[in-house]
């Protein structure tokens, strides 16, 4: 059994075909949940790339990993699915995108360097490395934004194409009417094709490059696929940059309601320089099309993949998990890009295809339980036959519900976010302890919790779907004390007694008093005669000493 875990960056749960987008066919991923099933509750536990790939890749919350935003290192020693893998004689294997930051200084207090094979895994989130590609290759007036060599960068020259960022040339730029480059960056260049042969585009050399790792792979494997797209630049080669129009762009789902008198963290965001961008139509009319165009070349190189394995006879044994980190506002709820916990932003896509005949009565199917992108390190792991350590992983195998069984199962889930690090922090003049947010939803009411003295936002999404109206507005609410508790109830979980686990507890009670270790008896009577037995009988003479003897 080998897993192939395919992950795409920035992508919305409801712009599939299989969920239900009235304009975008995406026949691959529908033909994935075809044959497994699509979870249509799963949450991503922070709607932000780097914590969000920590949780997933540890199967634990930002809480106890640490890794609460990206470029925060996740430190030294945090066990990872891949460390968890390797133990039932797995492979973890990355190509494409982790966003995962190494401690360098927990790495030199413990004399690990980067080149040795501990090291190396330390220093790549637990993964054997076949391409990691982090995808923006930005190059300013201080650098490049990402200091390691781009694998991507290197294909393209070694194709001809000149100059030394290709990425930024060619991948991420297309030629506007004067013949000068139309930067990817900037959101009016979204329509025009990108400079760069489709079949060079990053989300084609990244499939073949699975198909090489697959090829010459001996399992059993699990292979983190990780596309960057379609996060953005938002610009995508022909002929996917005209496929869609702005007559296919849904209407954005916000309303006046939430401009009024709005959570002062909300407000924050929807008066950022992002959401500023996605209020307008004319962006949304240039972005949301790309948008979809990404999504399209997505759903072909995944075609391009399944053929693959079918025709070498690897999709008989190979697991499949498509899912994201988190997803997109484009212009919802005043907002562009992710980080808060509307539904577009922190609701990810996930489908699991499981090709052992135990999963036969659940295909195509679809599961409504509340999923947590970190129940996904769980399932590998039983998957690949091992236990889950549940001192460590936090997640839950999903595993039950492949094979048709209705568990007992989780009654919330929940979604952290720190936004210290961000301009909207400063503009509240907020300590970075007090920039952290909570989301508890229990499948209808959604809480979001905000440190720093502020009020909670509460929505009903069964009477309101769209989460438009803040039922904290209005001060008190019924529904807040039981959420509030339900958070409290997850904030005492057993979180860091990682190197002991419940059996080893358990299996070691009163092992030291058959060591020899007998405190706090009376007579002796309290316990089984053979564990007093080494302390009775005759006693020992003494050796004799002579009375002006020296003291010892």
């Amino acid at each position: 059994m080998n897993i192939l875990f395919i992950m795409y960056d920035q992508l919305r749960f409801d712009y599939l075909g299989c969920a239900g987008h009235p304009h975008l066919e995406t026949p691959n991923f529908d033909r994935v949940a075809a044959k497994g099933v699509r979870f249509t509750n799963a949450y991503a536990q922070s709607p932000i790339c780097g914590a969000s790939r920590m949780c997933f890749y540890t199967g634990r919350y930002v809480s106890s990993h640490g890794a609460a935003w990206n470029g925060f290192p996740l430190r030294v020693g945090e066990q990872t699915m891949g460390d968890h893998l390797r133990r039932l004689g797995m492979g973890c294997w990355l190509i494409g995108k982790t966003h995962m930051k190494a401690d360098a200084e927990g790495m030199e207090r413990l004399g690990l360097t980067p080149d040795s094979v501990i090291g190396a895994r330390q220093a790549e989130c637990g993964f054997d490395v076949w391409q990691r590609d982090d995808g923006l290759w930005g190059e300013g007036p201080d650098g490049f934004y990402d200091e390691k060599r781009s694998p991507y960068n290197e294909y393209l020259k070694s194709k001809g194409y000149p100059g030394h960022n290709p990425w930024s040339d060619f991948a991420n730029a297309g030629v506007d009417e004067a013949g000068d480059i139309a930067s990817g960056w900037m959101f009016m260049n979204a329509d025009k094709p990108a400079n760069i042969a489709e079949e060079d585009s990053e989300t084609p050399w990244l499939t073949g490059e699975a198909m090489r790792f697959i090829d010459q792979a001996e399992g059993p494997w699990c292979a983190h696929l990780s596309y960057i797209k379609p996060h953005w630049p938002y610009i995508v080669p022909a002929p996917y940059h005209d496929m869609y129009g702005p007559n296919h762009v849904c209407p954005a789902s916000r309303h006046d309601a939430e401009r009024a008198d709005p959570h002062p963290v909300y407000g924050a965001y929807m008066n950022g320089k992002v959401a500023r961008a996605f209020q307008r139509d004319d962006v949304r009319d240039k972005v949301i099309p790309a948008y979809m165009g990404l999504i399209k070349q997505a759903d072909d190189q995944l075609g391009r993949l399944l053929d693959h394995l079918e025709a070498t006879g690897r999709m008989d044994d190979t697991m499949i998990v498509l899912t994201s980190d988190h997803g997109d506002y484009l212009g919802d709820h005043w907002l562009g890009e992710k980080d808060l916990f509307h539904e577009p932003s922190v609701k990810i896509p996930m489908i699991v295809y499981d090709p052992r005949a135990e999963a036969d009565a659940t295909r195509g199917t679809t599961c409504d339980a509340l999923v947590e992108s970190l129940d996904l390190a769980a399932t590998f792991i039983e998957a690949a036959g091992g236990a889950v350590p549940r001192h460590i992983v936090e997640g839950r195998s999903l595993m039950p519900w492949l094979r048709g069984e209705t568990p007992g199962w989780r009654r919330f889930v929940i979604s952290e976010y720190d936004y210290s690090a961000t301009p909207h922090c400063a503009a509240l003049g907020l300590a970075p302890k007090d920039a952290r947010l909570f989301m508890v939803f229990d499948g209808r009411w959604k809480l979001m919790h905000a440190e720093g003295e502020f009020r909670p936002m509460l929505f009903d999404l069964q009477t309101v779907p769209e989460e438009f109206h803040d039922l904290a507005k209005a001060g008190d609410h019924p529904e807040l004390d039981r959420l509030y508790g339900y958070l409290a109830e997850w904030g005492r979980r057993q979180a860091q007694r990682v190197t002991r686990s419940d059996e080893q507890i358990i299996a070691g009670r009163g092992a030291s008093m058959r060591k020899g270790i007998l405190p706090f008896l009376v007579d002796g009577s309290e316990v089984a005669p053979d564990l007093t037995a080494p302390v009775r009988g005759p006693a020992r003479a003494r050796p004799d000493r002579p009375k002006d003897a020296p003291d010892a």
